[in-house]
Formats: structure tokens, C-alpha cells, sequence
């Protein structure tokens, strides 16, 4: 069986199934360690063999991870489907915790912005090591307000 991704139907190995989603072999490792990716079947020879349910498992977690979603966040949708008893209010109430979370992340980083703004506007742009952003990234007495 080749690396390449296969057609429906066929297993892939953990090679194929990084091939086919672009995602990293070790990082499918690290899913199946944590739990996010059941144990695959293994072959006669040992080789892991991934499925379609396992190929459409990780689309999920990659898209989830690329919306924000952290990997308890992702746990916990995936315990609603496999249990089968997720509801869309369920869903919804899960996403809207996840937007107010993205909502405060983009306000703190704003602040941090207008912070990092404010330093570097004090800076001379000289060849001298004196800079005010060295200097108050150094400065024990004082932190920034975010």
C-alpha cells in the first residue's frame, strides 16, 4: 500500500491518512496518545490501518483546530457526537462560549497592540543600544497595563 492517499473504501496507512490530510504523522500520533483518534485496526503485518470514519474523524479535529477550537473544546464535541446526543442547542451553546473566548483574545490583543505602539513610538530609531522597549521589557518595577 503506497503513501498516497487511496480511494474511498480503502484503508489508509498513518502515512497515507498524513498525505490525504495534510496533517503532520506525529501530530496523528499525538491524537490517538490523547484519545481525540480511537486506536486504528492494524493489519496482519502490525500497520496501522485507518478508515473512512478515522479520515473524516481528523478532518473534523484539523478544522476545529484551525477555528480555535482547543483540544479539550474538540473533546468535548466529540464525546457529544460519539455518544450520539448532542443536540444543535448543545452545539450552539459550545460555539458561543468559543466566540465570546475568540471576543476577549481579539480585546487583549488590541490592549497589547496599543501597548507595543506606545513603546516603539518612544523609540529614537537610533544605531545606540538605548531603547525604550529593551528598557521596558527589562523593567521589574513596572508592567505594562493590558
Amino acid at each position: 500500500m503506497s503513501n498516497k492517499a487511496t480511494v474511498r473504501g480503502q484503508l489508509l496507512t498513518r502515512g497515507g491518512l498524513a498525505a490525504r490530510t495534510g496533517c503532520n504523522i506525529e501530530t496523528i500520533r499525538y491524537y490517538e496518545q490523547i484519545g481525540l483518534l480511537p486506536p486504528p485496526p492494524r493489519s496482519q503485518g502490525g500497520h496501522r490501518l485507518y478508515g473512512q470514519e478515522l479520515l473524516k474523524r481528523l478532518h473534523f479535529i484539523r478544522r476545529s483546530r484551525e477555528l480555535g477550537f482547543s483540544l479539550e473544546e474538540i473533546r468535548e464535541l466529540l464525546r457529544l457526537v460519539d455518544g450520539h446526543k448532542y443536540t444543535c442547542a448543545k452545539v450552539e451553546a459550545l460555539a458561543l462560549d468559543h466566540v465570546r473566548e475568540i471576543q476577549q483574545k481579539i480585546s487583549d490583543l488590541k490592549k497589547l497592540k496599543n501597548v507595543l505602539a506606545t513603546m516603539a513610538a518612544q523609540c529614537t530609531g537610533s544605531k545606540l543600544p538605548d531603547c525604550p522597549v529593551i528598557d521596558a521589557l527589562f523593567d521589574t518595577r513596572t508592567r505594562p497595563p493590558l
